[in-house]
């Protein structure tokens, strides 16, 4: 059930978010962030500034670290690599380099902050390792739920191997002594999602809070041209997020010809963030036939066609508002925003956790799975079609979202991690990377360091 107010004073403390450079991951920590200062507590991140902090916005106390990400620094996945082959390339490639990178500024992070309780995202195991190594109370910020829901039965070898793995990654950055698996806090696992969607935890099922997602406003990155939407029809939003436009291109021109076969029935508008389309599809001299691309970032006078709007960024949640049913790659963060706001689904998953979240949708009627490496525009349209005219999608829609909104979002997340730093020593040894200890207080109700 939600918590919408504390019941009792609880002392000012300090939180420190420990994420990724991958804008699923950080987005549900804003709403937590924003109750938790809402309430008198103090908030921090430790990431890459590059990207966190364009998400948090400027007054966030943002602690550097370094690190590479997607498509950068060897950690580029050609397309085409998918199944348990681009898990061990996510984990070799990027989450593991990304772990060993972002320690020391975690680790400095925590020394100069003083947080009585790290949040460490799932996926940055970095987070988990040093606060278990410097003696501080963690949670995990759970942004997908497939590796809770058992989606690694079946594959012993695979379940063995990453259990192999962050063995090694905690001899180098953790403390060898620990046993922890940095995955799942010992202390709370907070799941971004309900049952009703992810269904039961097969795996920390003791520890794991369902909360469900973790919407808040974020700061403005694109205009987007309102006028442009008819609200006398149908809206459609395709995107594939901010990771996946490198496997993108044949999907969105399917699912170009595929909305252009209905004009006039709906409208689309396709996130495009590399302009794959401007490059796959032909000049023509009828506008009527040709997409229109607005960079939103740059130009956000509307164009022509009134049918498809073809857009490098959109301001995603104002936009779901709108809209009548989304296209998507099956992205945890994705579909958890498009189903609070009660929105069905066509999901196309990629790879990593996507078909397991894309299972998730399907099982609780939310939607249509197609196969992203082969649909055509027919089978896409025949889906939208469906998406869009048979209730039975939205009612499912409609009832996973209002599990979310009970769920208590970040007002829930809030006061578990309230339980969480209340239970926490006054005091705990630090052990820096020097190899010296010191001893410090983290309650501060003053905020001076």
């Amino acid at each position: 059930m939600s918590e919408p107010s504390r019941t009792r004073e609880v002392p000012p403390r300090r939180f420190l978010f420990v994420v990724p450079p991958l804008v699923g991951h950080v987005n549900p920590t804003l709403g937590v962030a924003a109750e938790l200062t809402a309430r008198g507590h103090q908030v921090a991140w430790a990431g890459m500034p590059e990207v966190v902090q364009r998400l948090t916005g400027q007054g966030a106390t943002v602690y550097p670290c370094a690190g590479p990400v997607l498509g950068e620094g060897g950690a580029d996945r050609p397309p085409d690599v998918r199944g348990p082959a681009a898990l061990k390339f996510l984990w070799e490639r990027f989450l593991v380099p990304l772990a060993e990178a972002l320690a020391p500024g975690v680790a400095r992070a925590i020394g100069e902050f003083r947080p009585d309780v790290v949040i460490a995202d799932q996926q940055t195991v970095a987070g988990g390792l040093v606060a278990e190594r410097l003696g501080v109370r963690w949670a995990t910020s759970a942004t997908t739920s497939a590796e809770f829901t058992g989606a690694l039965d079946g594959m012993p070898k695979i379940d063995a191997w990453l259990d192999g793995l962050m063995a090694e990654v905690r001899g180098r950055i953790g403390d060898p002594e620990g046993t922890a698996d940095p995955r799942f806090s010992p202390d709370l696992v907070l799941a971004f999602t309900t049952e009703e969607l992810a269904g039961r935890p097969a795996r920390a099922g003791d520890r794991i809070h369902y909360v469900g997602p973790s919407i808040a406003e974020r700061p403005a990155t694109a205009d987007f041209p309102w006028a442009w939407l008819d609200p006398a029809r149908p809206a459609v939003l395709v995107t594939l997020g901010t990771a996946n436009t490198d496997a993108g291109a044949r999907f969105l021109t399917e699912c170009l010809e595929a909305v252009r076969a209905r004009a006039g029935r709906f409208q689309t508008v396709i996130v495009d963030p590399d302009g794959v389309l401007a490059r796959a599809t032909p000049a023509a001299p009828d506008v009527r036939n040709t997409p229109a691309t607005l960079d939103v970032q740059n130009t956000p006078a509307a164009p022509d066609d009134k049918d498809v709007l073809v857009c490098r960024y959109v301001p995603q949640l104002t936009l779901l508002k709108r809209v009548n049913a989304v296209v998507c790659h099956a992205g945890h963060n994705t579909v958890c925003e498009t189903l609070w706001h009660g929105v069905p689904l066509v999901v196309a998953p990629i790879r990593d956790d996507q078909p397991v979240v894309a299972a998730q949708v399907v099982d609780a009627g939310a939607g249509i799975r197609v196969r992203f490496g082969r649909v055509r525009a027919a089978a896409l349209g025949e889906a939208l079609d469906a998406v869009l005219d048979e209730p039975r999608y939205r009612a499912a829609a409609e009832r996973v979202s209002a599990s979310f909104r009970t769920a208590g979002g970040a007002t829930a997340a809030a006061a578990h991690l309230e339980r969480l730093a209340t239970a926490s020593a006054v005091t705990h040894v630090e052990r820096p990377a020097t190899g010296t200890a010191a001893t410090h207080t983290t309650t501060n109700p003053g905020g001076e360091r």
